[in-house]
């Protein structure tokens, strides 16, 4: 396993969270955050470009700077492990789209309501990726032997999501939203964006605040499978950390980008089940054979590419 050390410096780390901040600011007061309306497909594919060409720009950027100051051999593997965790978290965030469209679609929110329950959902899936993530890190650097952990527990939800591929999970028998409905005042009826009303005097939650818990819910599950997965490639916090904030910055328009074609991608989640199942292996064998960061990324990208050619070619035959 790579050296716990990592290169971010203070002033990297301060850096980038800036950034991360300058930008969740431009997409809530800029860029038509708080004003309701239909994504296009167009501006979606417009914002997921925007989103992975800054991702490849920042690791361009810090391979650069690794080898004027420590050197090109430790500047091409911590590029190399940025890129690999990058394409892991994208590929997997892919499952998220999936559980979002079936939430939004069991509560009949509008298009053009969508998009602030997912800004929300990016603020507190930001929030919570820092602190599962530096707790990670730590507790990899304290412990290493729980990285065996990571790795059987990768294994053994890649092997349950081949198993359960086909089928939808039941959001009324979610214990989250059972007692959400039972401890919150809940105001039926449509409300439009609003979380919150108040009706004769007193306060009620909407039903889009239900779907924001959901969402945020969703966003913890997915970091709890996602996080370990990284940590197979690299345990540097910030290269960590940086991937996973890219990934999930480019999320919502990912949702867009795939909410109307979401269907044509079906045997996506066999690809993605093998991707946890292959790494959480990676970190079992490690006492016996490291693979190589390279290899892993070659993999992974194989087994999503081959995945959605499949799906595509699947859907192709369906249609005729």
């Amino acid at each position: 396993m790579n050296s716990t050390l990592s290169i971010g410096e203070p002033w990297m780390w301060g850096a980038f969270i800036a950034f991360v901040l300058v930008m969740l600011a431009l997409d809530l007061f800029v860029f038509g955050g708080k004003k309701a309306h239909k994504v296009s497909v167009r501006e979606a594919a417009s914002w997921s470009l925007v989103w992975v060409s800054l991702a490849l720009a920042f690791n361009a950027g810090l391979w650069w700077y690794l080898s004027g100051t420590v050197g090109s051999e430790i500047a091409d593997r911590k590029a190399l492990e940025f890129l690999t965790g990058y394409l892991i978290e994208k590929s997997l965030s892919v499952d998220n789209v999936f559980i979002f469209l079936l939430i939004f679609a069991s509560f009949h929110v509008a298009p053009e309501f969508q998009r602030r329950v997912l800004i929300y959902g990016v603020l507190g899936a930001i929030v919570m990726r820092a602190v599962m993530i530096l707790a990670g890190a730590w507790v990899v650097q304290e412990f290493s032997w729980v990285l065996y952990l990571f790795g059987a527990f990768l294994v053994v939800t890649g092997m349950r999501m081949l198993v359960m591929a086909e089928k939808e999970p039941d959001l009324e028998k979610n214990p989250v939203l059972r007692f959400a409905r039972k401890h919150l005042r809940i105001a039926e009826g449509d409300y439009g964006e609003k979380f919150v009303v108040m009706k004769n005097g007193v306060r009620y939650f909407t039903p889009l605040f239900l779907v924001l818990i959901l969402i945020e819910v969703t966003d913890l599950v997915f970091a709890v499978d996602s996080i370990p997965a990284i940590f197979a490639i690299t345990t540097d916090p910030f290269i960590v950390f940086t991937s996973n904030i890219f990934a999930i910055m480019g999320l919502r328009a990912l949702y867009f980008l795939l909410a109307d074609v979401a269907d044509r991608f079906h045997l996506l989640k066999y690809g993605l089940a093998m991707v946890l199942t292959f790494i959480g292996t990676k970190m079992l064998i490690l006492p016996w054979y490291h693979v190589p960061v390279g290899a892993s990324l070659a993999i992974v990208a194989v087994l999503i590419g081959s995945s959605v050619i499949a799906s595509l070619i699947a859907t192709r035959k369906g249609t005729r």
